[in-house]
């Protein structure tokens, strides 16, 4: 029996924030549970070993079986919903990366929902048809080639009434590459088949095959229209490695600016006129270069072309790595970039060297980085190095700067009485649009608009999609109860990061008015050690800065101190973060269980404990005996904690699990 490997990366906030602390079960595909992991301070578990298949099969175009094992996984964490992924394919010998987009929960919502993402076989095992639309011979509307980031997909065909989400573009290419071959081909076979997929999405961008007939979006993942792409499935890290170094690269006809269409099939089952994939493992076999295999597929004059323009990126690369001994302002950027992100990942060291001198640690720093995203952990930056930097940092600041946009825009709390529609303008648009964008931080479902002030088409998509996302009527208005809930979002948004388990520290992020007083105050601390605590040289803070706090020792242990808010009681709080009720009680002097809106308590901090269930739904087929079974519990547990009288389950019904 073969082995693969598989890395759970556990974030919120398009990679923003990492999620110390997740639950991971690894389960067959009978869900028997193999492995229970936690995800450290940068989000990820370690990597472990599966039993898999032997990698000749994945390379036998003759082999009509799937030539992998796969493995489910269910991952819960405390304020977020829940999220089941079903069939992650592991190789012989590749490591699979499972990112894991944690959605929090919204304010009054009591139990996690769960969501499911199927992933299966790639594409070049698929045997039904496979057409890709040329595109029209009229005008190309864009000027130059442009790398979008983020990239908007459309999860159907082209008419269907289907979602849009939104990835950054080589998040994309390697789930496409990891959608639609195996990772075990020859290192020619997978660049010339990335270099397609990338070529064939910049030429629905260049030619806005899409938008100009009006649709929202940029490509689809149907696979009679455009390429394979399953939203939250594992990508594989040597499909990852060569994106990050090629995804700005494209194939070109000499003396042409745009993209050649380069479309392919797998070259077995299905034949077309482009690029054979299985076809490209041959000729990579036989010794053929990325290029000269392009070649045996495409006109023979085409060639690789570089495009630097990329959206949503702070700067390009300045073309020359930084390592040990460069200087000058190219070295204070990704320095300054550092610093910024370690707020988020604290597990990057700090930087001691000069501004723009690239010293130790400066390097140290670079490889840990490297090391958490997936990257050669060389201490050089390289283009990809360079703009995995740019992305996460402009993740971050934009996290970090929404909090200060909505203090410059005075929202204050309470919400704007007007009721907003198509057409509507003016500085309540405005408060509008942030908040949305706020939404948008925490769920790709929701679009992120432009904030000008102006109600058009995006912004009334965005406010449907808000509405649907809470529980609301779609109507793309916003009256009352729409305005309540984005302000519920906007509120509980600096309480998405839980308490760490790290013994004695909680994470806080800095809000409008606090100070390290205020905050040596209420948590009962000084301002000395919150700074040592975090290598602050001065007073000075930012909005949307994540502190390590430290908290206070008590005879039965630490704890830390929290804010009464709508909706909690003592039995939620409980549970949100592994401890008991009577704890809670004893450890406040509480007679009751009556909590007040504002109430400071202290709540005791317990280590990494699982949460106490999860959610499931009832399926075709299910009994209590056989759930029982596949998730290590006892029938008599299972209808205790969910008050069942009998043992006859309805499909759809929803069940908390216990996590014995």
């Amino acid at each position: 029996m073969a082995i693969g490997y598989l890395t759970i990366q556990a974030r919120t906030a398009h990679d923003a924030l990492p999620l110390d602390g997740a639950q991971i079960w690894i389960m067959d595909d009978q869900e028997k549970r193999v492995y229970h992991l936690t995800t450290d301070e940068s989000g990820e578990t370690e990597r472990i070993s599966l039993e898999t298949l032997e990698r000749a099969l994945s390379l036998n175009p003759d082999f009509h079986g799937t030539p992998f094992i796969s493995y489910n996984v269910l991952a819960f964490a405390d304020g977020f919903n829940s999220v089941h992924i079903i069939g992650i394919p592991i190789l012989d010998g590749e490591t699979a990366i499972q990112p894991i987009e944690f959605i929090p929960m919204r304010r009054m919502q009591r139990i996690p929902t769960v969501t499911e993402i199927h992933i299966g076989a790639p594409a070049v095992s698929m045997t039904g048809n496979r057409y890709q639309t040329i595109p029209d011979t009229e005008p190309q509307v864009l000027r130059q080639v442009v790398i979008p980031n983020p990239i908007t997909v459309h999860l159907g065909s082209p008419g269907a009434a289907a979602t849009n989400v939104q990835v950054s573009f080589p998040n994309y290419v390697k789930n496409v590459a990891s959608s639609e071959i195996y990772p075990t081909w020859p290192d020619a076979s997978l660049r010339a088949n990335i270099y397609a997929i990338i070529t064939f999405a910049l030429n629905r961008i260049y030619t806005e095959w899409y938008r100009s007939r009006g649709y929202s979006f940029d490509i689809t993942n149907n696979t009679a229209y455009d390429q394979y792409f399953i939203y939250g499935r594992n990508i594989y890290e040597s499909i990852s490695l060569i994106v990050d170094e090629i995804f700005n690269e494209f194939v070109r006809r000499q003396g042409q600016i745009a993209p050649y269409f380069t479309s392919f099939c797998n070259g077995t089952t299905v034949t077309c006129a482009g690029l054979s994939q299985w076809g490209t493992v041959t000729l990579a076999n036989q010794g053929l270069t990325p290029l000269q295999i392009l070649r045996s597929y495409y006109p023979k004059d085409v060639e690789i072309a570089e495009t630097n323009i990329i959206t949503g990126v702070l700067s390009s690369y300045p073309g020359t790595a930084l390592k040990t001994g460069s200087i000058g302002l190219d070295v204070q950027t990704i320095q300054t970039y550092l610093e910024r992100i370690r707020c988020n990942y604290p597990a990057i060291p700090v930087i001691t060297d000069k501004a723009g001198v690239f010293g130790q640690s400066t390097k140290a720093a670079v490889t840990k980085f490297q090391s958490i995203f997936n990257l050669t952990p060389d201490g050089i930056v390289g283009k990809a190095t360079w703009n995995k930097l740019s992305y996460l940092y402009t993740a971050v600041t934009r996290l970090a700067e929404l909090d200060s946009e909505g203090t410059n825009l005075g929202i204050g709390t309470i919400p704007p009485s007007s009721v907003l529609r198509l057409g509507s303008s003016g500085q309540d648009v405005i408060t509008l649009q942030y908040l949305l964008n706020v939404a948008a931080e925490f769920n790709s479902a929701i679009p992120a608009p432009a904030q000008d002030g102006d109600f058009g088409i995006e912004t009334q998509q965005a406010v449907a999609a808000f509405q649907s996302a809470a529980g609301l009527k779609p109507d793309g208005i916003v009256g009352p109860l729409t305005w309540q809930a984005l302000y519920q979002t906007y509120l509980g948004v600096g309480d998405i990061i839980p308490p760490s388990p790290d013994t004695g520290t909680i994470d806080y992020i800095v809000r409008s008015g606090d100070t390290l007083w205020l905050l040596a105050q209420r948590y009962h601390t000084t301002v000395d050690a919150i700074k040592n605590l975090n290598g602050l040289s001065s007073d000075n803070l930012s909005i949307g800065q994540v502190l390590k706090i430290p908290t206070t020792e008590s005879p039965g242990g630490s704890y830390f101190e929290y804010v009464v808010r709508s909706g909690d009681t003592l039995w939620l709080l409980a549970q949100r973060y592994h401890t008991t009720v009577d704890a809670i009680k004893n450890l406040n002097g509480l007679s009751s269980s009556n909590l007040n809106i504002g109430q400071i308590l202290k709540i005791p901090s317990a280590g990494t404990a699982p949460a106490p269930y999860f959610e499931y739904t009832v399926r075709s087929g299910d009994t209590l005996w056989q759930l029982a079974q596949r998730f290590g519990t006892t029938v008599s547990k299972i209808k205790s904690l969910n008050n069942l009288s009998s043992d006859i389950l309805n499909i759809g019904q929803v069940l908390l699990i216990p996590n014995d």
